[in-house]
């Protein structure tokens, strides 16, 4: 074939016909099949499913209801899973980046699922390769293949050289032709591992993970010792079964992982409604915890929008040559980014033929050709020069000063990647940024609620801080220029000193994060380009422009689909959502588990029978936990994280379990031997008393309280009350009207809120204060 014209539609009919066709970018989600296998494969529905099974050996049928609560438990989050998934898959589609591919002498755009083997790619900086390829055009291009090798320096590649997919341009442009595709490219024999670093690290769900594995320790053994100890008490088999799985049931907090999950995936679906694609759902609990926001100029303070402002001829030179040595400078280099689209659309090209080009490099920041005219650079002047004189910095601070970003044009006497030679310099370029809209009042709330900003940029200092301050960033006057700094650089000493850092290379961005971390600080890092990638991979939380390169996409934990940072308050109050709701609702699942746990050591010891029986406990576990977290799980609620989980849940569930480990003992010990109540009667009032000390619980959580909160309260407990009333007989719930109950219970009802009030105060504020709770 002609490989200049690239293939024919029959050409690329045939090579789908032999399976020569690429792979769609893997999915951000799991498959329908994954969702149902993880959701119903899990080691509490096992244990749901032995515990029924026993059950039914006791004929005790209506005892088998707690596998209903399982049952819908995991189908709601199947559901929600799916659901959600929809929604994310749809946004994956908007925000994969198209490839350009040279087909029978014309320019396709197409989706990397499309290349089919020998296609040409037409590849630009910041381009990452889907496919294994061999380089058929260029000027002279330089690639990072740091997610293969981990090696970062860029390499340069020219006509000949093959690249492999996982890579991508770090400079310049050039046709490639596929070599190896799909199931054959390097990337697929790597397992993605390419497209990922390390996985979101979520504390929220690490916390509840180390409560289920030591749940997971403590069940079976706990529930064999009590089974074994209610026989030695001579109780029946079937009563020793009833007691036991009862007693494994309220050690099990089902729906808390499951609520978890569901409310990480309704945040992840909400955001796709905000246009913002989560690629991993811990990450939206990790930004809601981040307190410093380290912000790429271009993108997010501006627009990304450049425009020429001026042409500032040096003496002896004139503005007319400057002009064309500009364009021809620019266009013979061939950058396709924003400074050169600025400069090509208002500077004729001359069409200069380059015998040689340098292109552009975040870390050179300039880039440069050669041609029949000479040797020519556009750049930064730091860079372009060893010593830049003093006059002319001078100059040139006055104009970052004023705002704008100043690039130079200078001729050379060599033009190599690492030595320029004897550089002229002929004129300044004076390029203006555009303040993105609302970026003040984006700014402005990030600040209120406790997040510092801090400004990163491959730009003069002067100029990015003249920006911050436009754009309403707090201490914007604290700049610090990198390139002047030298080698041996303190980065923990210039983060705490510094607001605004320009003319970072890659490798300092990187550094900046970790000293941050370093600090104790949670870091979240914004950035559109390849020169941000390495920071986007360090930070806790990376975030990436839809329009950026896909580079940065691929590692980046948000991508905003319309590249509008404003979308990253709904990012931040949605995590605070979530972590704030589990953290309030997870309280009432541990009560049960505690307490659960308590009475069966208890009970071990003791001749009476367990007090419930598991069809006693779908009450308490239907009223007030499970439907109550469902709706509080998905209120409102932005406050400022605490960051202390576990004591802000034993706040409330140690007192809880407490106060219902007493009542039981009491109802059992007093009640059996004072009022002569028997075990169904004794049961009975221990499902009510539980039901009102869990009551209380929520009482506590859903604070502060308002008419919603107040109304889910009441109608739980009247729900609650009513089953008593009318469905006693089918939870095996005695009759509570009865005058001798009456008399044992009433006190007991009145004593809940205050007993549970006393308890939390020694509790709460004494014994869990002077604990480090994580």
């Amino acid at each position: 074939m002609a490989i200049a014209k690239g293939l024919t539609a029959e050409q690329v009919q045939q090579r789908i016909d032999a399976g020569q066709q690429n792979e769609p970018a893997p999915s951000l989600t799991r498959s329908i099949k994954q969702i149902f296998r993880d959701n119903l494969l899990t080691w509490f529905n096992l244990i749901n499913l032995v515990l029924g099974a026993l059950v039914l050996i006791t004929g005790s049928y209506k005892n088998e209801l707690f596998l209903g609560v399982a049952i819908v438990n995991t189908a709601i989050g199947i559901f929600q899973e799916i659901r959600s998934k929809r929604q994310i898959d749809k946004m994956s589609l908007l925000s994969e980046s198209t490839y350009e591919i040279r087909r029978a002498d014309s320019v396709v755009e197409v989706h990397q699922d499309a290349i089919v083997q020998d296609d040409l790619l037409i590849l630009q900086r910041g381009d990452q390769l889907p496919v294994d390829g061999l380089i058929i055009e260029t000027k002279g291009i330089e690639v990072d293949e740091s997610q293969i090798t981990g090696e970062a320096t860029p390499i340069a590649k020219t006509a000949g050289d093959t690249v492999v997919s996982g890579s991508f341009l770090v400079s310049g442009q050039a046709v490639v032709q596929a070599t190896h595709v799909g199931v054959k490219s390097f990337i697929n024999t790597l397992s993605g591992e390419v497209q990922s670093g390390e996985s979101s690290n979520s504390q929220l769900l690490n916390t509840i993970n180390r409560i289920i594995k030591i749940l997971t320790i403590v069940i079976v053994p706990l529930g064999a010792v009590l089974f074994v100890s209610r026989i030695l008490n001579h109780s029946t088999i079937n009563q020793a079964i009833l007691g036991t799985t009862a007693a494994m049931i309220g050690m099990i907090p089902e729906g808390l992982v499951l609520l978890t999950s569901v409310s990480l995936a309704v945040s992840a679906m909400n955001l796709a409604r905000h246009r913002v694609l989560v690629r991993e759902l811990p990450a939206i609990e990790g930004l809601a915890r981040v307190d410093v926001l380290g912000l790429d100029k271009t993108g997010t303070i501006t627009s990304g929008k450049l425009q020429l402002s001026k042409i500032v001829p040096l003496p002896g030179q004139s503005l007319d040559r400057l002009k064309a040595l500009i364009a021809g400078t620019s266009n013979a280099i061939g950058d396709d980014n924003e400074t050169a689209r600025a400069l090509s659309s208002v500077l004729p090209d001359p069409g200069w033929q380059p015998t040689k080009v340098v292109p552009f490099s975040s870390a050179r920041k300039w880039s440069g050709v050669s041609v029949s005219q000479g040797n020519y650079v556009i750049g930064a002047p730091e860079f372009v020069l060893k010593q830049v004189p003093v006059s002319l910095a001078n100059q040139i601070e006055g104009y970052a000063v004023d705002g704008y970003r100043v690039l130079c044009i200078a001729q050379t006497s060599v033009m190599d990647a690492n030595n320029l030679g004897d550089v002229t310099i002929l004129g300044l370029i004076l390029i203006e940024d555009e303040i993105r809209d609302n970026a003040i009042e984006t700014f402005r709330y990030f600040q209120n609620q406790d997040v510092v900003l801090k400004v990163i940029s491959g730009d003069n200092p002067t100029t990015v801080a003249n920006i911050a301050s436009r754009a309403g960033i707090k201490n914007c006057s604290q700049s610090i220029d990198m390139s002047s700094l030298g080698d041996n650089i303190d980065y923990d000493q210039l983060v705490a000193n510094y607001t605004v850092f320009g003319r970072v290379t890659p490798t300092q961005k990187k550094q900046l994060v970790k000293a941050w971390q370093r600090a104790g600080r949670t870091v979240a890092m914004t950035g559109d380009g390849v020169n941000d990638i390495l920071a986007l991979r360090q930070a806790d939380c990376g975030i990436a422009m839809a329009s950026g390169s896909e580079a940065a996409k691929s590692i980046a934990d948000f991508v905003l689909v319309d590249s509008n940072f404003d979308a990253m308050l709904n990012v931040l109050n949605e995590g605070r959502r979530v972590v704030n709701n589990i953290e309030r609702v997870a309280s009432l699942f541990l009560v049960k588990t505690m307490y659960s746990v308590a009475l069966s050591l208890i009970f071990i010891f003791m001749n009476n029978g367990y007090p419930f029986q598991p069809i006693q406990l779908t009450p308490i576990s239907v009223m007030t936990v499970g439907i109550p977290t469902f709706i509080l799980a998905l209120e409102p609620n932005y406050q400022r994280i605490s960051g202390q989980f576990m004591k802000q849940v034993m706040v409330i569930a140690a007192p809880g379990a407490i106060c219902v480990v007493t009542y039981i003992l009491l109802i059992d010990l007093v009640g059996g031997v004072q009022f002569n109540l028997n075990y169904a009667e004794t049961s009975t009032l221990s499902v009510l008393l539980t039901g009102a000390v869990c009551l209380v619980a929520l009482l506590m959580v859903a604070r502060p309280l308002n008419r919603l909160k107040i109304s889910l309260v009441l109608l739980m407990g009247g729900c609650f009350t009513l089953i008593f009333v009318f469905f006693g007989n089918l939870f095996s719930l005695e009759s509570i009207f009865s005058w001798q109950m009456a008399l044992f219970y009433l006190p007991l009802l009145v004593s809940v809120y205050p007993f549970f009030y006393i308890v939390q105060e020694v509790v709460g504020k004494r014994i869990l204060a002077r604990i480090n709770w994580r």
